[in-house]
């Protein structure tokens, strides 16, 4: 069993194994020789995707009509094991914790929590648990979780260094997260496309009623996270977060209305005249920009994959103990505004939520002033505000 191959893909003894691993199979097939029973090759890069690896870290040119995918020889067998935790695995391992330390956890509702975020992904749930185990007194209930959760968003750790230094160098990879997470693009799940297979071999993937989805909610956050700090280094001169934290949290408590106002504020300032492609394709990210310094720290967000599409995104914003639900919309008409008003209604009985902010982009040749109001609608208020 070898370690960090992916690592050593280009070192001269490496290979000089494998040709010397390829020639006992063949010999011993003869009754020539005697090879291992089986070798393990352990790394985070698939095998076959070595050339692909190496070829973009500037190890190796590819010759004319050479395809990317290759393995180093043709005996390797697929590694079809599920590595991660389900629901019941994470239970399991928090009744042999509660066994220990009789915290008096409620070990389903904290097992579910921790699953919501991380999809069983084993070092996040790890981390989680050992983050609530020695920097948070063992607060085992969901908002412990929670708590967890902003402390690892936070962290420099090596699984987020890889993830962000993926996005960097491989640029196809970058725009094509880019375009599921900002744009709100649905893309198949089709691992015939190198793309879809490079992500899925990194753990950034997985299939979800046949489109592809980001594996967990952590790492959708932080690929997002980073995506914003692009954006701001994009827009130094125009930085948007023109606002105080202080002006927005009062006594501790988030004011969103008065966060969105301010981003209209700011927006009308900064990118009235920017056209139209501009706006559908950072208008959101411009948000999530001036949004995320302002709950930094206190406060995270994750985006609804299943209200993510080109025209509509639901934000969710976690802040103290309150929750926000922030509807971003694309203006198609006075019609479909009150059909928003209708989707975000659902979604906040969903989230036994009795309040909601609608933000709608309006990208129409004659845009109609509109001013911030709050509408009552169904015992429930909502905060409407088109730019």
């Amino acid at each position: 069993m070898i370690d960090e191959v992916d690592k050593t893909c280009n070192n001269q003894v490496f290979l000089h194994f494998l040709g010397l691993l390829r020639s006992k199979y063949l010999d011993q097939n003869e009754g020539r020789d005697a090879s291992f029973y089986s070798v393990i090759l352990a790394g985070v890069v698939d095998i076959k995707n070595i050339k692909i690896v190496m070829e973009q870290k500037g190890l190796i040119v590819r010759e004319e009509n050479e395809g990317s995918n290759n393995s180093p020889w043709n005996i390797a067998a697929d590694f079809e094991v599920d590595m991660s935790f389900s629901p019941t695995d994470i239970v399991t391992m928090l009744k042999d914790y509660e066994d220990d330390h009789n915290t008096g956890m409620d070990i389903s509702a904290v097992a579910e929590e921790i699953y919501i975020y991380t999809s069983g992904y084993p070092f996040l749930v790890s981390r989680i648990c050992q983050h609530i185990d020695r920097k948070l007194g063992k607060d085992w209930t969901a908002g412990g979780v929670q708590a967890a959760v902003k402390i690892l968003l936070t962290e420099k750790n090596t699984l987020f260094d890889d993830m962000s230094k993926n996005l960097e160098n491989y640029d196809g990879l970058r725009e094509f997260t880019r375009s599921i997470l900002i744009d709100g693009e649905l893309k198949k799940y089709q691992t015939d496309n190198p793309i879809v297979d490079f992500g899925i071999m990194f753990g950034y993937f997985k299939n979800k009623n046949g489109q592809i989805a980001i594996s967990n909610r952590i790492f959708e956050i932080r690929m997002t996270n980073y995506f914003i700090s692009k954006n701001e280094s994009d827009f130094t001169q125009k930085r948007i977060t023109g606002v105080l934290k202080e002006e927005i949290v009062i006594d501790g408590k988030f004011d969103m209305a008065l966060c969105i106002k301010k981003f209209a504020q700011h927006y009308y300032e900064l990118f009235s005249s920017k056209d139209e492609i501009f706006y559908e394709r950072h208008g959101r990210l411009l948000f999530l920009s001036y949004l995320q310094p302002l709950i930094n720290g206190k406060g995270f967000y994750h985006i609804e994959a299943q209200t993510r599409n080109t025209k509509r995104m639901d934000i969710i914003v976690d802040y103290g103990t309150d929750q926000f639900i922030v509807e971003l919309k694309l203006w198609k008409g006075e019609s479909k505004h009150e059909d928003a008003y209708e989707q975000l209604l659902g979604y906040m009985d969903s989230k036994n939520a009795d309040t909601g902010y609608l933000l709608t982009f309006d990208f129409s040749k004659k845009p109609k002033a509109h001013k911030p109001q709050w509408v009552d609608l169904k015992g429930k208020r909502i905060f409407d505000v088109i730019i």
